[in-house]
């Protein structure tokens, strides 16, 4: 896949620029009027909140159990595109470990994290913007970007060794994400009328042979945060994201109808959403929806978003089975790999980049 190979001018570190002091935003962090938080009406009704569901009825023998929590998941797929996951299997002590490892290398010096320093033709390593458009605006927020899946793709060298612990965390909280990852691609297979296996067979077949990735979200605390937004609004290229969030410090925020929705974790949760190319698959029955992540004045904040997605070479097009005379395909067939690169200059774009395949129908 052909992209740029350097940024389009000097990256700033936003935490550079948080712990410098400053008490106004840049210009290049200042968002148009319509795209800013109103951040003293996060949620007018305070009890909304994305579906949370537990897992644990899933595999408890109990059909009827099963039934109602494949029933939640369909539901929150097709009104929502968000839901949170308790009872998962993952170990809440995992969870912790690997929030607290990650947020100890963004405290480590500047010229420690430099070492991993990344460029716009794969992302990987430890980077402050997202598209290579020049004179852009920018979000506040740091990241690091690795590629866990396939295991040819992954480089343990550009991975963080301080602290010590990183590496041998990031394979074991990887190897546990993508396994529940393999386990929501089987439930959204069924609830699609589909064959348990069907989704998993369309993004290339057993783990070992879909992508996946990690990326880090770090978000520094910002002194105007009413300005400005620590993620822009899209949606997720991919196929499905599981996010790891910050429990302390609400911030990511889910487009429901004209409202945005603060998403209120609960505790020991993943927030999984559909991403793009489920959506393709799905042929909209699913939906991807925009979300953003907003900044706050007293604490940073980390978060570890797992993106579960196809193979890249596979072509991604709607499921047969879910065309029919009154829903005929609303996508072309395109690859993961091509996908990607659509969306990869421009950066974070709401849904328009997803909108615009149907013109090419």
């Amino acid at each position: 896949m052909n992209c740029l190979q350097t940024w389009p001018e000097p990256i700033v570190r936003v935490q550079s620029l948080a712990e410098s002091g400053i008490r106004k935003l840049p210009n290049r962090y200042i968002k148009p009027h319509n795209e800013r938080p109103q951040l003293t009406l996060l949620n007018p009704q305070d009890d909304i909140n994305v579906p949370v569901i537990s897992l644990q009825d899933l595999f408890s023998g109990n059909e009827s159990l099963r039934e109602a929590t494949l029933a939640s998941i369909s539901s929150a797929c097709r009104e929502w595109g968000f839901f949170q996951v308790v009872n998962h299997g993952v170990d809440p002590e995992l969870m912790k470990r690997a929030r607290d490892t990650w947020r100890e290398f963004f405290e480590q010096p500047l010229e420690e994290k430099q070492r991993y320093a990344n460029s716009p033709d794969t992302y990987e390593g430890y980077g402050s913007r997202l598209g290579v458009e020049k004179a852009a605006l920018l979000d506040w927020s740091d990241y690091f970007f690795l590629h866990y899946m396939p295991p040819s793709l992954r480089k343990q060298e550009k991975w963080p060794s301080i602290p010590n612990s990183c590496r041998n965390l990031i394979t074991e909280y990887g190897n546990e994400v993508v396994r529940l990852c393999g386990t929501l691609m089987k439930i959204l297979s069924i609830n699609l009328g589909l064959e348990e296996d069907q989704l998993q067979n369309a993004f290339g077949g057993e783990n070992n042979d879909i992508g996946a990735c990690l990326r880090v979200n770090f978000y520094p605390k910002c002194p105007q945060p009413d300005l400005t937004l620590g993620l822009s609004s899209h949606s997720d290229p991919g196929g499905i994201t599981v996010l790891l969030p910050d429990e302390n410090v609400p911030g990511l925020q889910v487009r429901k109808g004209n409202n945005w929705i603060t998403v209120k974790p609960a505790p020991n949760s993943f927030i999984v959403n559909i991403g793009d190319q489920i959506q393709v698959l799905s042929n909209a029955i699913y939906k991807s929806v925009e979300h953003r992540v907003i900044a706050n004045s007293v604490k940073g904040r980390v978060s570890l978003a797992l993106f579960y997605n196809p193979k890249s070479d596979f072509v991604i097009e709607p499921m047969k089975q879910l065309i029919t005379k009154d829903r005929p395909a609303l996508y072309p067939a395109m690859t993961f790999d091509e996908y990607r690169l659509y969306v990869r200059t421009k950066g974070p774009c709401g849904k328009s980049q997803l909108e615009s395949l149907k013109s090419l129908r």
